[in-house]
């Protein structure tokens, strides 16, 4: 209990038998004396809860934003990325596996202050902080506080990819920070969180997805597309009306699969056909969404952004890269003048 990645969580009730409720994410973990929640980050000694990952950071390095995947929002910048041990979702499916499947532990921890997070996203000329790689809104929530401040005074953006399964509380706290944009993880509908997030609830994670929007934070929606467990019509349709009601101009990622940790064991055992992402893409545009995107499929005319009011290209890409870039200053099409919503300015 002496390491320094091991603080007093926030958000946490204690009861008269020892236990304490976790209230960072929707599980809401009821936790005895001695043991963990189920993300495997949090841990009940004496009647209080606490972190174990506070600045006990994995994979830190400069991403493309583009790589979140965030189409309109900074285009073109890096974002220095970091995420932690655990997840409060722990998907059959995960590619992150190696870090998601993953329990704190304090004897092997590294130690990396907030001061000296911002200062690393300073010297290696990242314009922003994405907090990503396994589920940092639960396992990381007190160090991305603190991370945030820092980052708002010193003129950096400050993003989070997540499966958005937190309670309202620590969203509101994230935002009171400075969150300003989630790359939010739409998974499935209600029978696909059940069977493969370990009976996770979808309506909260479209309710956190509305109460971001209400906040004014910039979102965008990524779904990955699995053959045989998410892929029929009635689930896709169901993630574009959802997306629908977060706005028209709610950016929608189509993303394709491979298999990954237990992803056999349970018959998820092909890659997305292209095809199928396509027609995604094309049911999602003739429902009203403005700006649908595919992913994992390098060089493809859905990886670009076009204008909705004219066709025409604004934004070329290239996988990860930003190739081309006609927006104008004042954001809008060049050819039209339809405006086109970006935040932020191009860093090209």
């Amino acid at each position: 209990m002496r390491s320094k990645t091991i603080r007093e969580a926030l958000l946490h009730h204690p009861l008269p038998d020892g236990s304490v409720i976790c209230g960072v994410c929707e599980r809401r973990c009821r936790i005895a004396e001695g043991r963990r929640g189920f993300c495997g980050s949090r841990m009940n000694r004496g009647g209080k809860l606490y972190t174990l990952t506070y600045g006990d950071l994995t994979s830190v390095v400069v991403n493309p934003i583009e790589k979140k995947p965030l189409f309109h929002y900074w285009p073109g910048s890096g974002a220095l990325s970091a995420g932690s041990w655990g997840c409060n979702l722990r998907c059959i499916y995960c590619q992150n596996y190696t870090l998601s499947m993953v329990d704190a532990n304090p004897e092997r921890s590294s130690y990396t202050s907030p001061e000296a997070f911002i200062d690393l996203a300073l010297s290696r000329g990242a314009e922003g902080l994405s907090f990503t790689f396994n589920e940092a809104s639960c396992t990381l929530l007190e160090y991305i506080l603190d991370c945030f401040r820092l980052a708002a005074e010193r003129g950096l953006y400050r993003n989070l990819n997540t499966n958005a399964y937190l309670t309202l509380e620590a969203l509101s706290l994230l935002v009171d920070a400075g969150l300003d944009s989630l790359c939010l993880d739409i998974k499935g509908d209600e029978a696909f969180y059940r069977r493969y997030c370990n009976g996770a609830d979808v309506e909260v994670v479209w309710r956190n997805a509305m109460e971001a929007r209400r906040r004014g934070l910039h979102v965008e929606m990524v779904n990955l597309l699995i053959p045989g467990a998410n892929d029929d019509e009635g689930c896709i349709e169901e993630i574009i009306e959802r997306t629908l009601k977060l706005g028209r101009e709610t950016p929608l990622h189509f993303t394709g699969f491979y298999p990954a940790y237990r992803a056999w064991e349970y018959g998820l055992t092909r890659r997305t056909p292209v095809e199928v992402l396509e027609r995604a893409r094309e049911k999602a545009l003739e429902e009203g969404l403005r700006y649908v995107y595919l992913g994992n499929v390098p060089g493809h005319p859905g990886e670009n952004t076009y204008c909705p009011g004219c066709g025409a290209l604004l934004i070329g890409r290239y996988g990860f890269s930003v190739v081309e870039y006609r927006v104008t200053g004042d954001k809008r099409c060049p050819e039209c003048g339809c405006p086109i919503p970006i935040v932020g300015e191009p860093l090209l």
